[in-house]
């Protein structure tokens, strides 16, 4: 029964990765769509969607059904929970790719407005972050995990700035509010990619040390 077990954990574990693979892919190309203003990687990204939501069914299930029938303790329990709090994470990742994408192809029907802003930089920082945090969970690396959460700062930098940016836009402009609004919204999306990436770290620090690092009561 326990080899079942821990071959139980391994099962989820690979899901769980596999799932964060789908939702960082989905991230990188509503990026690649925004810089390209290619409505057909957009409808992917849309598309796709239902697998990353199939994914997270699965791994709750698979989830409760550990807890179900093992009750496990202490580092096997933080595990599962862990587990399970990544999983609701990785799901929105892939909502915040979706909306970056619906937000893109309302972009690609409008002139660009020439903001002078570096979405890209601070989208490859952002997934960078969910690659990381990824990375940490699959080798159990406290200093990976940390390092994601150092550099939450710097994208929520990016995103006042892009925020002053289209706000001095919009006093100055006129006939392009919808499309500074648009990327607004990527940028906040891509704020919110760099929080789920965070707190999937804070989640890998909490299943090795037994730590609660969260709200930087431990950083």
């Amino acid at each position: 029964m326990r080899t079942r077990f821990h071959q139980g954990l391994d099962d989820l574990k690979q899901k769980l990765l596999a799932m964060g693979g789908m939702a960082e892919q989905a991230v990188e190309r509503a990026v690649q769509a925004f810089q390209t203003r290619d409505v057909s990687v957009c409808e992917i990204v849309l598309r796709d969607e239902s697998k990353i939501n199939a994914a997270e069914r699965d791994v709750d299930e698979m989830s409760i059904d550990l807890l179900a029938m093992q009750q496990p303790m202490a580092v096997d329990l933080r595990f599962i929970v862990s587990c399970i709090k990544i999983n609701a994470d990785l799901e929105r990742v892939g909502d915040q790719a979706v909306n970056i994408a619906e937000r893109v192809m309302d972009l690609a029907t409008h002139p660009d407005p020439g903001l002078n802003i570096d979405i890209p930089r601070m989208a490859q920082l952002s997934i960078s972050m969910v690659r990381d945090a990824l990375n940490a969970f699959l080798s159990a690396d406290v200093d990976l995990a940390q390092s994601v959460l150092e550099r939450d700062d710097l994208v929520d930098n990016m995103n006042r700035e892009i925020f002053e940016a289209v706000n001095v836009a919009m006093r100055n402009t006129v006939g392009t509010h919808r499309n500074l609004l648009d990327i607004l919204v990527v940028a906040r999306n891509l704020e919110r990619v760099a929080d789920h990436a965070t707190n999937i770290a804070e989640d890998v620090i909490f299943w090795v040390r037994g730590a609660d690092v969260r709200h930087h009561a431990q950083r």
